[in-house]
């Protein structure tokens, strides 16, 4: 039997849209693409959620090109199946961080980076919004890193302004789980395009995951009781606009 699993992820997309504010009509959302399963699985949900919103919105998918060789056919095909425009924002990051500055911990300077490009080549095509394909395991990652190795009790916004850029940053995905969307790459085919760093799989975040993989296996309602903390210590504050009750997931 085929599971739907639209009924997983759109009621909680729906929620986080309409929670936090994150769409007006006319937007022009920049979707930042790695060719990873969340990245993929952003594309597709986006596309729902234009097809089902009580407001009339444009999607274009930007993906920051590091300077190493990748297969980038299967994710064009995917956006052109999706009817969103492709483009791809040449820069020679990977060259920066890893030949010339011969970063030890090359990820913070990397993530820089890639967010400077992705931000340039969001507003020179016209967009107002950039969403990014957090996921609420990244956000727990983050909140931990944070807390270890900052003292700080933080993790990222589902919707924030950045006023240098004049650039909402979004995060539809912030109540759904890297479980559910690796299911929903698996039932929709989505491409996944092989990540070439050296550092993969080899970072903090990546122990933090384990961490986290450990919690949730020993305590299922970790997931929803995070959720609840962000929402109820203020972390997370609600700014819903402009998106109604009859949208995706109707």
């Amino acid at each position: 039997m085929k599971r739907n699993y639209s009924k997983r992820f759109l009621p909680a997309v729906q929620k986080a849209i309409i929670k936090y504010g994150m769409l007006q009509e006319g937007d022009k959302l920049a979707l930042a693409v790695s060719g990873g399963k969340d990245s993929c699985a952003l594309l597709y949900i986006m596309s729902l959620v234009r097809a089902y919103a009580p407001v009339s919105f444009s999607l274009q998918a930007v993906f920051v090109d590091m300077g190493w060789e990748m297969e980038l056919a299967p994710l064009e095909a995917l956006c052109s199946n999706l009817k969103i425009p492709f483009h791809v924002e040449k820069t020679k990051i990977a060259k920066i961080v890893f030949d010339v500055r011969k970063e030890k911990n090359p990820c913070s300077l990397c993530a820089k980076l890639r967010r400077g490009a992705l931000h340039k080549a969001a507003k020179r095509l016209g967009c107002n919004r950039v969403a990014l394909g957090h996921h609420l395991d990244d956000v727990i990652q983050t909140f931990f890193l944070n807390l270890i190795f900052s003292g700080k009790m933080d993790t990222f916004k589902p919707n924030t302004y950045l006023s240098r850029q004049d650039l909402f940053l979004i995060r539809p995905l912030v109540y759904i789980t890297s479980e559910t969307l690796s299911s929903l790459a698996l039932s929709k085919n989505l491409p996944v395009v092989k990540n070439p760093c050296p550092a993969a799989g080899e970072t903090k975040r990546h122990e933090m995951g384990t961490i986290i993989d450990f919690i949730t296996s020993r305590y299922p309602s970790f997931y929803r009781r995070f959720v609840t903390s962000m929402e109820k210590s203020g972390i997370w504050v609600a700014q819903p606009f402009c998106f109604d009750e009859a949208g995706p997931g109707r």
